[in-house]
């Protein structure tokens, strides 16, 4: 780590400070609300780097008195303190300086959906739901189901909930992608271990200005809803189907008994999803697409195993394997799984960005 690195966050930092007391910035209240935003995004990096700096110029001074016969034993002593503080406040920094994701922030729309495996795949779609709920409630976060598609044995075909609070997408955006499940299903009469498959997909939550749709791309069906929801569900045509012609995605909402509000949960959806093809297409040298991250709903392509005879959970991307599968379901004990996964994450950008 150098100083020359440093520096220019600094200087920014120093910028800003002249910035936001000059006439022309006070008079223009969005100006001032974007330079304030910048100005505490980069704050805690400034004083690290302040601090750095400080260390650096004490060892400095420290070594000249060395040979000094009066304070050569004391700056031996504070040399040997400032050379370990040193390393500490260089790994600070690095994970300050790694470039933030800009949807780290925001709230998300989590969609599971059942693969391969029937009506097992749909009962563990029940099961995963339940378990985010409750890592919800531990971050308290709030949840709304924003649609769901009950499967007859138990469990859904499809739900979709937007999970609301602090820092959501940063903790769950790497729960995108397919999730295998290995356990005996109730309705196996032979006590055998059936393997199924689940899809995970992590939009984040768009305002109306990230996302411009024309309303003539736009092809609205309205139906009868079906399944449970309530006593006049299946009576009025309150279900609602959205289709983005240019790209052929598909919304459907039918939890209201409001068509009203069915289209308004469903256009939210569509926005998340079309902002997420958008972001995939500037993000695939990362991987990071929303194609990848559902695959097909089969086996191959698993980022996890749940693995209940043996009560272990392995994500595969780090070779991960915690033998707490019943805790982190029935408690929402996530974070044993995700803060591994960031950790991971944040030392491959330490890497690519050469810090």
């Amino acid at each position: 780590m150098t100083q020359e690195k440093l520096q220019p966050f600094i200087n920014r930092y120093n910028e800003i400070n002249d910035l936001l007391i000059s006439p022309d910035i006070t008079s223009d209240i969005k100006k001032m609300t974007e330079l304030s935003k910048e100005q505490s995004n980069i704050e805690p990096i400034v004083k690290k780097a302040q601090e750095y700096i400080q260390v650096l110029e004490d060892i400095d001074e420290n070594k000249m008195l060395l040979d000094d016969d009066e304070l050569g034993e004391l700056a031996k002593e504070e040399l040997k303190e400032l050379e370990s503080k040193k390393p500490v406040l260089e790994e600070e920094i690095k994970f300050l300086m790694i470039p933030k994701d800009p949807n780290d922030d925001k709230n998300i729309y989590l969609e599971l959906r059942a693969g391969t495996g029937g009506d097992e795949a749909a009962i563990f779609v029940g099961d995963l739901f339940r378990a985010y709920l409750r890592y919800a409630e531990n971050n308290n976060w709030k949840v709304e189901i924003m649609n769901s598609s009950e499967s007859e044995s138990g469990g859904y075909k499809e739900i979709v909930i937007l999970v609301k609070g602090d820092h959501v997408f940063s903790k769950l955006k790497f729960e995108g992608g397919t999730h295998r499940v290995q356990r005996v299903p109730a309705t196996e009469s032979q006590g055998r271990v059936h393997t199924s498959a689940i899809t995970v997909a992590v939009m984040p939550e768009v305002d109306d200005v990230d996302v411009q749709i024309d309303p003539n791309d736009l092809k609205i069906d309205v139906m009868r809803a079906s399944g449970n929801g309530g006593q006049s569900v299946n009576t009025t045509d309150s279900a609602v189907r959205i289709t983005h012609i240019p790209t052929g995605l598909v919304v459907t909402n039918q939890d209201q008994k409001s068509q009203h509000k069915n289209k308004d949960k469903a256009m939210k959806v569509l926005k998340a999803r079309l902002y997420d093809v958008q972001m995939s297409e500037k993000m695939q040298a990362e991987g990071a697409n929303r194609k990848e991250q559902v695959g097909t709903g089969d086996r191959s392509g698993r980022i996890r195993t749940y693995n209940y005879p043996q009560g272990r959970i392995s994500d595969h991307r780090i070779n991960l394997t915690l033998y707490r599968l019943d805790a982190i379901m029935n408690d929402g004990l996530f974070d044993e799984v995700i803060d591994p996964l960031i950790a991971d994450h944040q030392t491959k950008l330490i890497e690519a960005n050469g810090l």
